[in-house]
């Protein structure tokens, strides 16, 4: 299969060039255009959903590996045992001892949680381990107790104790890990009707009566547990109760969301951001196929989002984390085995066709694990043209079946079956109308198809051309299959003409993704330019006087270089064509002078040089001791002003007697001394600019309780002087 990596570009005029290495990072030069067509191995397009493969079987080997024959916990051994069991490979030799010993340990003992015995009864559903009677009658009698109140069951159900409910529903489903040991179920209706009011009107459940918020995980847990009670309840419940789970199921599919490609999933919206929509689908899914395995009636839902939730799985690919490959497997496990509808994968071994080769094109049909599916027949009802979606190419052409490779093919097509894209839209019917009941197709599946085929190239041809009267100087035949060693001359008066025509193995014309005509002076400056194409003829003409300053005025060698390449064409190419000798004018002063070329294109990606910094030599500083007489000098002013104290006597018989003034002096002494303590913080640590804003508001305070403070004591005084 082949693929050819495309580029997007827009057209420009014939002599302009698409781009210059003056305009590119050195790391991003267009000689790197010649590595663009790849032929490379493929297994399809992303949107063709094949079903579990070997590919999941080995990558399993890898996610779940033990560490010296165990796994952490109960509950990894049993997502580890669970999905190995489903992919049919068998390791339980290699984990039973150990394994069974904790699986013993838990279940002998009263103090388990029930979580833990809800793991070991799962690990031990598989493993079979051997085990005493004592511990699980202790936990069953444990859980008789607690199943008989709803209230504990709800408590179980909470997030964080989610799967103590479903453990409950384990140990009395699984009765033959208990023999002798008497399991019954209370009131059944009662307990259906409590978990039942945690339903809401979109058809999600709470955690718990306390929650007003709703989940969609929840709602997977909740008919998991429902159809625990169902199975257990000694009598048949009432049947309106089913009914209206079942309105509540329609409802949840009602949220159900929906990706371009037809898959559709679960996710969750605020309550519990830990739940993505790989593991809520899972738990939608287990809880969907045990209630319908739990009743009689059946689920009617919606074929088409049945086969969207299993493409989803199967689009997911193979997880890296063991959680998600659990949840997946697990999810894909119930829906192979369901009792509503059991959905039928579409899948090609390959999404390309050789015309070249006459490959034919092959189907297969299976359920999601890769099981065979019953006998049916497939037709291919439409193949649209990306060119052209309103005509199809094939109609309605039934595909062959190979009984030994259970493979649908076509083996012939069309005689105006060409190269391109294509949409094939297939159609799946089942011959036995009995089927019907048990499986489910899509009514239509697109699936995206790439024929390729050798394209022609005729008629190729480089040549001079006289730009006055476009007369034909010198012209040269070109065989673009190999390297060619044409050598050309021109000067800035004349032109470069390049032509060339493709057309398809059916003789229509060809346009290809990318047909690109590289000039690459001696220098090592590169221009790229857009060939266009016309119906059958693509053509390119430079008109070196109006490309004199782009070229940079530089005369000399230019190899000449072409690139053709498009995801149809299997014989895409990379011709050197030979060069041509160009006499262009003299550089002007002002013109743009060339970018310089690295002698290694990636060379950036290398080590940076060294960069090397001298620091400033720090100025000399003077002697220790003068420093020390100096910081004397300015503290002996501060001395001086603490013995004038003591000698002059200080007093606060002033200081004011009455509440508000005493806070107005306290303000007034206590901000200045805030202005003191912030002339220190100046000199230790803070700038200029920070001082000056912490002044200024220091100085608005002082303004205002120091004008309090002194009109405060000139009232006393005047109240002294006029007593």
């Amino acid at each position: 299969m082949k693929m050819v990596v495309e580029v997007d570009l827009q057209d420009s005029s014939t002599s302009d060039p698409i781009r210059s290495t003056s305009d590119l990072d050195d790391g991003r030069r267009w000689r790197t255009i010649s590595g663009l067509i790849l032929t490379v191995a493929i297994c399809g397009a992303a949107s063709v959903f094949q079903p579990i493969s070997d590919a999941h079987r080995s990558a399993a080997l890898d996610v779940f590996v033990p560490v010296d024959g165990s796994y952490k916990s109960l509950e990894e051994a049993y997502e580890a045992l669970k999905t190995l069991e489903i992919l049919g490979i068998d390791k339980k030799s290699d984990l039973s001892s150990a394994t069974c010993e904790n699986v013993v340990k838990v279940l002998g003992s009263s103090s388990s949680t029930l979580k833990d015995a809800f793991n070991a009864l799962n690990v031990n559903e598989i493993l079979k381990c051997k085990i005493g009677e004592a511990g699980p009658k202790d936990i069953v009698s444990q859980l008789q107790a607690g199943v008989k109140d709803a209230k504990l069951l709800l408590d179980l159900l909470l997030f964080c104790q989610r799967l103590g409910a479903r453990l409950s529903m384990k140990m009395f489903l699984q009765k033959e890990q208990f023999p002798g040991t008497d399991i019954s179920l209370g009131d059944a209706e009662a307990i259906f009707r409590s978990i039942k009011a945690l339903s809401q009107s979109d058809g999600r459940w709470r955690y718990s009566s306390n929650n007003p918020e709703s989940s969609t995980f929840a709602a997977g847990l909740a008919y998991e547990t429902l159809a625990g009670v169902i199975s257990l309840a000694p009598t048949e419940l009432d049947p309106s109760l089913i009914q209206t789970l079942k309105k509540g199921i329609v409802k949840l599919f009602d949220s159900i969301q929906k990706f371009d490609d037809g898959t559709f999933y679960f996710d969750e919206k605020s309550v519990d951001a830990s739940q993505g929509p790989i593991s809520t689908t899972a738990s939608v899914i287990r809880g969907l196929t045990s209630f319908a395995a739990s009743e009689s009636t059946g689920l009617n839902l919606p074929g088409d989002k049945i086969v969207g939730l299993a493409k989803f799985f199967l689009g997911v690919g193979i997880p890296g984390d063991a959680k998600d490959f659990f949840n997946q497997i697990d999810a894909l496990a119930c829906l192979e085995d369901n009792k509503f509808s059991v959905p039928l994968i579409l899948s090609l071994p390959s999404t390309v066709i050789s015309l070249t080769k006459k490959e034919p094109l092959k189907v297969k049909v299976s359920t999601v694990l890769g099981s065979k599916a019953p006998a049916l027949s497939v037709k291919l009802t439409q193949a649209l043209s990306s060119k052209s979606v309103d005509s199809s190419v094939i109609n309605n052409q039934e595909l062959k079946f190979d009984a030994d490779s259970a493979t649908y093919f076509l083996d012939s097509f069309p005689k105006n079956f060409d190269v391109g894209k294509y949409t094939f839209v297939f159609e799946i019917l089942l011959d036995d109308s009995a089927h019907e009941k048990v499986y489910i197709t899509e009514a239509q599946t697109k699936v995206p198809i790439a024929a390729t085929g050798v394209i022609s190239i005729e008629n190729a041809e480089i040549a001079v051309v006289d730009s006055d009267i476009g007369s034909v100087e010198s012209q040269k035949k070109l065989d673009l299959t190999k390297d060619g060693a044409v050598s050309l001359s021109a000067n800035h008066l004349q032109k470069l003409r390049l032509s060339f025509q493709l057309t398809t193995p059916i003789g229509n014309a060809f346009k290809p993704h990318q047909a690109f005509f590289k000039l690459k002076h001696e220098s090592q400056v590169e221009h790229i330019y857009l060939v266009k194409t016309s119906g059958k003829k693509a053509e390119l003409v430079l008109d070196f006087l109006g490309l004199v300053e782009k070229l940079y005025y530089l005369s000399g060698k230019y190899e000449i270089q072409l690139t053709i390449g498009d995801a149809s064409m299997e014989n895409s190419l990379l011709s050197n064509i030979g060069h041509i000798e160009l006499d262009l004018p003299e550089r002007p002063e002002k013109a743009p002078r060339p970018p310089l070329q690295s002698t290694e294109p990636y060379s950036r990606y290398g080590p940076k040089a060294e960069i090397s910094h001298i620091f400033r030599i720090p100025e000399k500083l003077p002697a220790k001791q003068l420093s020390l007489v100096f910081l004397g000098v300015i503290v002996l002013p501060f001395i001086g002003f603490l013995i004038g104290l003591t000698r002059l006597g200080v007093n606060i018989k002033s200081f004011p007697s009455s509440t508000g003034s005493a806070i107005s002096a306290l303000l007034f002494h206590g901000g200045i001394g805030a202005v003191l303590l912030l002339y220190v913080l100046f000199w230790l640590k803070l700038d200029l600019f920070t001082t000056l804003k912490a002044l200024s508001l220091l100085g608005v305070f002082l303004l205002f309780v120091g004008h309090r403070t002194l009109s405060q004591l000139a009232a006393a005084s005047n109240k002294l002087k006029s007593a």
